[in-house]
């Protein structure tokens, strides 16, 4: 019988990819707030089930004798101003999502293997050219804080004896998700390039390298606790926006002054779009994963050619 691995978030472009990635050779139960709509995207590939990402209801028997549970669930961070509501909206879809979880590994009987906690690099904050590995200690501002307190809310499981692994993730790239969509936009009007002075690092990850290593954590039992996953070779925004315009045959020759995007987004400008993270998967490089696309432009041109094609 197949081990059983629950995810939640499911529905997102990097829980459908991993949802993918595991068909057949595990039993998938995917978590989503609004089970119809995702059974129709990730149906072919997990079993859905309904959960308010707050509390342990009745998925929560499907964590007895788990091998996994990998918990991707949060609220987006782009969309706009960081308004009190947007914030406090953010840490709760997280600490909270954490807690079901946590909450439903305690009244298991049987644990499961590993719990899989989605995190970030701005776990470290705003560190300018510093060079990150997961002994860095957390930084200061809004996301450092709200990874601290997501990462220590799932960290309880060990309480139970349950591997315990955090993911800090870069900037995760795929064609149809997440932010290189976003940063394309302005090349298809000839008006791409960098955020602020683009001197900023922009740590960033392949969605096959990230699903990869998702799964390389899961299926090996003698590591646990903090990894960031990112590419070993990180790059200036400026850099990457040279690239992405290489890439695209498109010039990257326009700049966004910093104090238009403060205008604009306040202190998301600060915290994602200007913030400098240099991080490095020190830990992982050490456990003998490698890298599908350990340099920029190789993974820019898959993903935008969508080469991974959800991994599948």
């Amino acid at each position: 019988m197949a081990k059983r691995v629950i995810i939640s978030g499911a529905a997102g472009f990097i829980g459908r990819a991993l949802c993918r990635a595991l068909r057949g050779d595990y039993e998938v139960i995917a978590l989503s707030r609004d089970a119809l709509r995702a059974a129709g995207t990730i149906g072919q590939w997990a079993m859905v089930l309904e959960w308010d990402a707050r509390t342990a209801g009745a998925w929560a028997r499907q964590v007895e004798g788990a091998h996994a549970v990998i918990n991707l669930a949060g609220e987006s961070l782009a969309g706009g101003r960081w308004t009190q509501a947007k914030r406090a909206s953010i840490v709760q879809s997280r600490t909270n999502s954490a807690g079901a979880i946590v909450d439903a590994v305690s009244g298991a009987k049987i644990k499961p293997a590993v719990i899989i906690q989605a995190s970030g690099v701005g776990f470290y904050g705003l560190r300018g050219d510093e060079l990150l590995t997961e002994d860095s200690g957390v930084g200061s501002g809004f996301l450092a804080d709200v990874c601290r307190r997501t990462e220590a809310m799932a960290a309880r499981v060990e309480r139970s004896g349950v591997r315990y692994v955090a993911i800090r993730s870069g900037v995760v790239l795929a064609r149809e998700g997440g932010a290189l969509p976003r940063f394309i936009l302005p090349y298809r009007f000839f008006v791409g390039g960098s955020l602020g002075r683009g001197r900023q690092w922009l740590s960033w990850i392949s969605r096959e390298d990230e699903v990869r290593a998702i799964r390389f954590l899961m299926e090996n039992p003698n590591l646990s606790g903090a990894f960031n996953l990112a590419a070993p070779n990180p790059v200036t925004m400026r850099r990457f926006s040279q690239v992405l315009g290489r890439v695209l045959g498109r010039p990257a020759w326009t700049m966004v002054p910093a104090f238009v995007l403060r205008l604009v987004f306040g202190q998301m400008a600060d915290e994602v779009l200007l913030a400098s993270q240099k991080a490095i998967p020190k830990r992982l490089i050490e456990a003998g994963f490698t890298f599908q696309y350990p340099h920029l432009q190789a993974a820019l041109e898959a993903a935008i050619r969508g080469e991974d094609n959800e991994l599948g």
